[in-house]
């Protein structure tokens, strides 16, 4: 084995990558919602579909409507939405979705005064389509569309990958799995049954990737530990965008010894926020970071809701995970890990334009960062690490 494929195989500790996959990156929603409207237009025998958030908007009615379509021509068409991320999902959208064929469960629905309840924080984060089992998309974005709120001038900064190859088995077997698991713990048993769909897909791909997932099962840590490994193991550049950034020690630890050893780390995170209290959280951790040699951004342009990173110009991974207890604790999340130069160069090229649209931290400035706001978002830290441990997940490491 020579050193690069076992240093290939260190950075996807814990989880088998695959070889032979066809990818291609796509950014925001001009590019998904397309690519994922005509994958269900061309379907013939099964469509799922997993997401956090199904917006009223023009974007999520076209795919709305595109699951409709394919429902009435006999495909078996299956939506999972979360309480929390679609608990504005209207009656007459679900009404029109069940009478023309789609079969649709909510992962844990919500009850009054479910802010009060530790446990709703426990929630379907996962974005992810499998059609046929041939086409699969994995990523960070929700069915909303790119200028729904905040409403900004320029789209949503966000990614999704479309997957061709052996890790549709994988990937197919979850969506499955997860919806059978559902429908059971909502006693409609009848839901969980589906016939019989292979995984096909074209013989000509050539990258090398792993689906990760977390659960609170089998899979409690997997995509924290093929983050941490990847820190570590870094040589040149880690290049990370993260829309909610608030990792444990061990990861933060990782980030400022790969500074110190000369590695380039390039942190990407919000500038405008949907969170306040939750930015306000992450910024009790920069002082450090930016102290030990790390650079820090602030993505201006638009709202940033990615969850990639790349490092050393050929590991990357995309997916619904952020880099915070909520993503690495609690939710269900699924990430895509890929070794292959191409993929990271064009994923590591997108983030460089983003970097190019933000506002670069100054150590200085949060060096003499005035008392009351670090206190405020000290406060604001211990207030997301109560809530996580009122949550029952533990910590991160």
């Amino acid at each position: 084995m020579t050193a690069r494929s076992r240093s290939s195989k260190s950075f996807f500790r814990g989880v088998e990558p695959v070889s032979g996959n066809r990818l291609r990156l796509l950014q925001s929603g001009a590019e998904f919602f397309p690519a994922l409207i005509a994958a269900i237009d061309a379907a013939h025998a099964e469509v799922h579909l997993e997401t956090y958030i199904f917006n009223v908007d023009p974007s999520a009615e076209a795919v709305r409507d595109a699951l409709m379509r394919a429902a009435q021509r006999g495909v078996q068409v299956r939506l999972l939405i979360d309480g929390v991320g679609s608990r504005d999902f209207p009656a007459g959208w679900m009404g029109a979705l069940q009478v023309r064929g789609v079969s649709v469960l909510v992962y844990r629905p919500l009850v009054n005064n479910w802010r009060s309840n530790p446990l709703n924080l426990r929630r379907l984060h996962r974005k992810l389509a499998v059609i046929d089992a041939r086409i699969a998309f994995i990523g960070g974005m929700n069915l909303i569309d790119d200028f729904a709120p905040p409403g900004l001038d320029a789209p949503r900064l966000d990614f999704s990958v479309e997957v061709r190859g052996p890790l549709l088995i994988p990937i197919h077997q979850s969506a499955r799995h997860l919806w059978r698991l559902v429908a059971l713990t909502q006693m409609q048993a009848g839901q969980g049954r589906s016939g019989l769909i292979e995984p096909s897909w074209p013989t000509d791909g050539h990258v090398r990737a792993a689906y990760v997932v977390r659960d609170n099962f089998a899979h409690r840590r997997d995509i924290e530990r093929v983050y941490l490994a990847a820190l570590a193991l870094a040589r040149d550049e880690i290049v990370i965008a993260s829309a909610y950034f608030l990792p444990g020690h061990r990861f933060r630890k990782l980030l400022k010894k790969a500074a110190a050893r000369g590695v380039q780390v390039h942190l990407l995170m919000q500038g405008h926020t949907d969170h306040p209290f939750f930015q306000t959280a992450a910024r009790a951790l920069y002082r450090d970071l930016l102290a030990a040699g790390v650079n820090l951004y602030e993505y201006q342009a638009s709202e940033l809701h990615a969850k990639v990173a790349v490092v050393d110009g050929h590991w990357a991974t995309v997916g619904s995970s952020n880099i915070d207890p909520f993503s690495l604790l609690l939710a269900r999340e699924a990430n895509i890990v890929v070794d292959d130069a191409k993929f990271a160069c064009d994923l590591r090229l997108r983030l460089q334009q983003a970097i190019g649209h933000s506002v670069a931290l100054a150590p200085a400035d949060w060096q003499r960062r005035p008392w009351p706001r670090r206190m405020l978002s000290w406060l604001a830290y211990g207030g997301v690490r109560l809530m996580v441990g009122l949550s029952g997940a533990g910590r991160l490491t």
